[in-house]
């Protein structure tokens, strides 16, 4: 064998070893360890809003024991989904605002509760989707439907300093979580 095809095999054996290394020690920092005490859960509000003059509201009504219990595959994708009502005709910088209150809610869940699935997905590129759906009824079932599914799922009710009413829920967040189980909650809706 030549000098040349043995370096050419030593870097293939290498980069097939890194490669699996890699995935294996991604893999054991994804298995779910549940504490036999588990933590309650309390109620956590925002108080960053759009400009400072809006203040939002976080509904964090699960335990965080049942977040502890979602795990992705080693190849798995994982994202976070945020719904806004379209009823409430939001402008766009409201609904931005919003989606930063869900969004920074729901990693605050998990940072809590599952910092593996949550390192998991900012490896993953921290895939977000945005979606829609037709009225605050349908919002409620959604997480109710989550939930259901042990995803972390927080909806943000607003404040009332700006557009919309005081105790409005304007948005859900749902995840960060397997695509798999948000894609059972959120395959039905429209993107936005």
């Amino acid at each position: 064998m030549s000098t040349s095809s043995q370096v050419a095999t030593y870097i293939a054996l290498i980069a097939a070893s890194t490669t699996i290394g890699y995935w294996v020690g991604v893999g054991s920092t994804l298995r779910v360890t549940r504490s036999s005490d588990p933590l309650e859960h309390d109620k956590q509000t925002e108080s960053e809003g759009s400009g400072g003059e809006d203040q939002s509201e976080s509904s964090e009504d699960q335990p965080r024991e049942q977040l502890s219990s979602v795990n992705a595959g080693m190849l798995e994708e994982c994202k976070l989904a945020l719904i806004v009502r379209s009823d409430l005709k939001m402008s766009t910088g409201k609904i931005a605002a919003q989606y930063v209150h869900a969004s920074l809610a729901c990693f605050k869940s998990l940072q809590a509760s599952n910092p593996k699935l949550l390192r998991r997905w900012e490896r993953g590129g921290q895939s977000k989707v945005t979606l829609r759906c037709d009225s605050e009824d349908e919002l409620m079932m959604l997480q109710t439907t989550a939930q259901s599914f042990n995803l972390c799922a927080r909806s943000i009710q607003d404040a009332g300093r700006t557009q919309i009413a005081a105790g409005s829920r304007t948005v859900l967040g749902i995840g960060p979580g397997p695509a798999r189980l948000i894609n059972q909650v959120t395959g039905k809706l429209r993107l936005l």
